[in-house]
């Protein structure tokens, strides 16, 4: 539990709705800046602003999982404008304050104040882990939405075998999918093959394109090249789950006439009771720890 615990949470999205409101159940203080037009109302929480946060009580701040843009800005999508974090605003909370994001960005790499107490959620294998499931759910959601054919006895491949491709896996299989994967390490293409799945090297990856019918890209980095595209079947599907830019070539698909989808955040968008439930989960026992 979190008794005695005061969280400070600026900015976000649904998501943060429902993390906050696990918070509160977990006994924790939690005051919110950037919420005044939340159709929610939550008990227990209290909504604020910059200027009225008791900061010697503050545990941990939590931003939105983008962190903050290049001036500052806390992207909220529950107030009329996003707040503003300086560095001087910063300067008021106790040595042991943690703060929270989901990634960091460069304006947060150039705080002073805040540097050895950054935790970036998104950079934890327990918050990939967790997060891999509504991503899997939300990938065949699109897929059952984007195609004409079913899941079951479909051909699909997985680039990668992280985090995601491992749920990934599971998740068409247990639909009856003939999934494929690539890897280009020799202990990850023998763990593919122990999931009884295909284990594909870059060597194999483009004759093996010519009877997918669903790509599915979670390498952060380009590799569904003009040469991988044109491989494809005509009316296959490509699913890019990697960060931004992505790893596909979307110009090409499009000029090869390859439905290609950018889908990264899919918990956030498809899931965001479940995700909030995950930063809650993770954010309480990383509390508890730095205690």
């Amino acid at each position: 539990m979190l008794t005695g615990k005061s969280i400070l949470v600026i900015g976000g999205d649904a998501r943060h709705v429902e993390m906050m409101k696990q918070l509160i159940e977990k006994d924790a203080t939690v005051y919110a800046v950037g919420y005044e037009e939340l159709d929610d109302e939550i008990d227990g929480l209290f909504l604020t602003d910059l200027d009225h946060i008791p900061k010697e009580k503050i545990d941990a701040i939590i931003l939105p999982v983008t962190g903050l843009d290049q001036k500052g800005y806390a992207e909220g999508h529950y107030a009329e404008s996003s707040p503003q974090i300086s560095e001087e605003w910063l300067e008021g909370f106790s040595d042991q304050c943690l703060l929270f994001t989901g990634i960091m960005t460069p304006y947060l790499s150039e705080l002073n104040t805040f540097q050895d107490r950054i935790i970036k959620l998104f950079d934890r294998d327990d918050v990939a882990i967790y997060n891999s499931i509504p991503t899997a759910e939300g990938t065949v959601m699109f897929a059952i939405q984007q195609t004409d054919f079913t899941i079951h006895n479909s051909n699909v491949t997985i680039l990668g075998l992280g985090r995601v491709g491992k749920t990934l896996i599971n998740t068409f299989k247990g639909l009856g999918a003939n999934v494929s994967v690539y890897s280009r390490h020799d202990d990850e293409l023998a763990r593919i093959f122990e999931y009884q799945a295909t284990p594909l090297r870059y060597d194999e990856l483009e004759d093996s394109l010519n009877n997918c019918n669903i790509l599915i890209n979670t390498i952060p980095a380009l590799i569904v090249t003009p040469s991988l595209i044109s491989a494809l079947p005509k009316d296959s599907l490509i699913f890019d789950l990697a960060s931004k830019p992505g790893g596909v070539d979307f110009r090409f698909a499009k000029k090869r006439g390859i439905k290609a989808i950018l889908a990264p955040g899919l918990p956030g968008l498809v899931a965001p009771k479940t995700a909030g439930m995950i930063l809650a989960r993770v954010i309480h026992n990383i509390i508890l720890e730095k205690a």
